[in-house]
C-alpha cells in the first residue's frame, strides 16, 4: 500500500482553481486523502496542501501535470523534506458527568482544548500531526464519538529548504495586485491537460 505524498501547491487566488486542481488529480485516478486551501501572506496567492495516496512515481507524474495548469505558480512534493505538518480536529464526544474526569485526562495528554460543553456532550479541539490526530480519535472511541470534523494537513518546509518568497519564484505583481508569473522564453503553459 502506498503512503500518502504531501504536495504543497501555490496557486493564483481565483475562482475555479480548486476545481481545476482537484479535477486533474481525479482524472488521473489518484485518491486525495486531504486537501486544505488557504490564503498566503499575499492575498492574490493561495496555498493548497494536498495529501494524495500514491507512490513516488505517481506523485512525480501528478506534479508535472499540475505544473501545466495555468493558475499553478509552484508545486513541491514535500513528503521527504523536513517540515511541519498539522491538522485540526474538532470532535463532539458523549460526556456524561461520571466520565468527564477520565475524558479530560486524555484530552490534557494530547494538549487538547475544550471549546464547547453541554449537559451530556462536549467538543474538543486538538491540533497536531496526522498520526497524533488518528491516535486521539482511536482513544476517544470508547467514550462515544458523536461527530468529527478534520481540516486535513497544512504544511510548511522547515528552514532553508523552503521556498518562502514569491520573488524567489520569479513572480511579480500585476497592476491589479495579482501575481504575474515570469516564465522563461518559450515556456508554454495552458489550462488544458
Amino acid at each position: 500500500m502506498n503512503p500518502s505524498r504531501l504536495l504543497s501547491v501555490l496557486v493564483e487566488n481565483r475562482p475555479g482553481v480548486l476545481n481545476r486542481v482537484a479535477s486533474m488529480i481525479r482524472r488521473r485516478g489518484f485518491n486525495i486523502d486531504s486537501l486544505s486551501v488557504g490564503p498566503t501572506e499575499d492575498e492574490s496567492v493561495s496555498r493548497m496542501t494536498i495529501a494524495v495516496h500514491v507512490g513516488r512515481q505517481q506523485a512525480e507524474q501528478a506534479t508535472k501535470q499540475l505544473t501545466k495548469l495555468i493558475d499553478v505558480i509552484s508545486i513541491d512534493d514535500i513528503t521527504e523534506l523536513r517540515g511541519v505538518s498539522h491538522e485540526l480536529l474538532l470532535i463532539r464526544m458523549n460526556a456524561p458527568v461520571g466520565q468527564r474526569t477520565e475524558l479530560l485526562q486524555v484530552v490534557n495528554v494530547f494538549l487538547g482544548r475544550i471549546v464547547d460543553i453541554a449537559t451530556s456532550s462536549l467538543i474538543v479541539e486538538v491540533t497536531g500531526t496526522t498520526e497524533k490526530i488518528d491516535n486521539f480519535v482511536e482513544l476517544m472511541r470508547p467514550f462515544g464519538i458523536k461527530e468529527v470534523a478534520r481540516s486535513g494537513a497544512v504544511a510548511l518546509v522547515r528552514g532553508d529548504q523552503a521556498r518562502l518568497s514569491l520573488v524567489d519564484l520569479g513572480i511579480d505583481a500585476e497592476p491589479d495586485g495579482r501575481p504575474a508569473l515570469v516564465r522563461a522564453a518559450g515556456d508554454q503553459t495552458t489550462g488544458d491537460i
